[in-house]
């Protein structure tokens, strides 16, 4: 009974407190907001939309993202080069992309920078990430900062449950840029690099961290992320009623019919258009054009830019290399073991 009587009252609206925060349903509504004293903890979802302009590839656009461009694997569909069955008795795929795609080899964008800027400011109660990049680290955040939701290269550990040996960061990276499948050194088995794939269990921190942040939370930006990975997508609905959702991306995403999402377990959809809209701002483009029009509204604008040109000055220094991320600049051309939780899962049907 008390589940039919929370299920109700949030897809009716009964018995909840609904207030409407921002004064204008823009990027100014939400830029006034954010100088307010009401807004004071802001957490911010990423997905893969964020590192585009670093050169590395989201996954599901049609014609460059990375799904679309793994024909030279013969995969059965593209998602099995992240599926851990897949993985266990074919891992070659996925190491050869991970060579492709090996985190370092990339510098962090201007969205990376103003998630440093909201931390620098003293806004940003966590970072949410999809991304395996790790460029939320190389851009300043410190572990405290972040939930990487889907795992990270940091370490490695055997596949074998009886096993389970780690390995660091130096000692994957040797192998998989050797072109070696890593095996483990003492059963054989093969090593992982600790990111989540489909079938696997999000870390525990994910779990423990929703509990703590949402219920306090002010301002939701989410960026660069379709919004189709569960349990991630879900976070969405984890907020309270009255705050604010702002979603920088190239498209709409995360709208679902309220009765249904609340039904599979999903929270409150976005709505942008409806009559009974309040609380939530589309931005649609770049990610970095974004974030830039975003400081620029706070006054940050310059902060921003003379943060990426120091940074990626000093990144350049430490490499040795003088060449900037293939699209990003200061003004960017437009355009452990798992813990026994979810598992990582896409909405919908497979592809075949």
């Amino acid at each position: 009974m008390d589940f039919l009587r929370n299920l109700f009252s949030q897809t009716l609206g009964l018995g909840t407190q609904k207030e409407r925060l921002l004064d204008d349903l823009t990027l100014e509504g939400v830029a006034r907001y954010m100088l307010s004293e009401r807004c004071r903890r802001v957490i911010c979802l990423a997905g893969a939309g964020i590192s585009t302009s670093a050169g590395i590839p989201d996954f599901r656009s049609p014609s460059t993202g990375l799904y679309a461009n793994l024909q030279k694997y013969h995969l059965p569909y593209p998602e099995a080069i992240f599926e851990i069955g897949y993985f266990k008795k074919h891992p070659e795929p996925f190491f050869a992309l991970a060579k492709e795609l090996y985190p370092g080899q990339f510098k962090p964008t201007l969205c990376h920078y103003f998630i440093r800027l909201l931390k620098e400011k003293g806004m940003l109660l966590r970072c949410y990430t999809q991304n395996i990049d790790t460029l939320e680290r190389v851009a300043g955040l410190e572990p405290e900062d972040l939930v990487e939701a889907h795992g990270t290269f940091y370490t490695s550990h055997c596949v074998s449950p009886l096993c389970r040996q780690e390995y660091t960061l130096s000692w994957m990276k040797e192998k998989i840029f050797s072109e070696v499948t890593p095996k483990c050194e003492k059963c054989q088995s093969v090593v992982k690099p600790d990111i989540v794939f489909f079938g696997e269990n999000l870390p525990a921190r994910f779990f423990s961290c929703i509990q703590s942040d949402f219920p306090k939370v002010d301002l939701l930006i989410i960026m660069g992320t379709s919004l189709q990975v569960q349990p991630f997508a879900s976070l969405i609905g984890k907020a309270p009623l009255s705050t604010p959702r702002l979603l920088i991306n190239k498209e709409k995403t995360g709208q679902t019919d309220p009765f249904l999402g609340m039904m599979m377990g999903l929270g409150g959809g976005m709505d942008f258009d409806s009559k009974k809209a309040y609380r939530d701002v589309a931005w649609l483009g770049d990610c970095d054009q974004g974030c830039l029009a975003l400081a620029d509204l706070l006054g940050w604008k310059k902060e921003l830019e003379d943060l990426v040109r120091k940074e990626h000055a000093s990144i350049d220094a430490q490499s040795g290399s003088g060449s900037p991320n293939p699209t990003t600049s200061a003004s960017p051309r437009k355009s452990p073991p798992p813990a026994k939780e979810e598992a990582r899962t896409m909405e919908g049907k497979k592809p075949q």
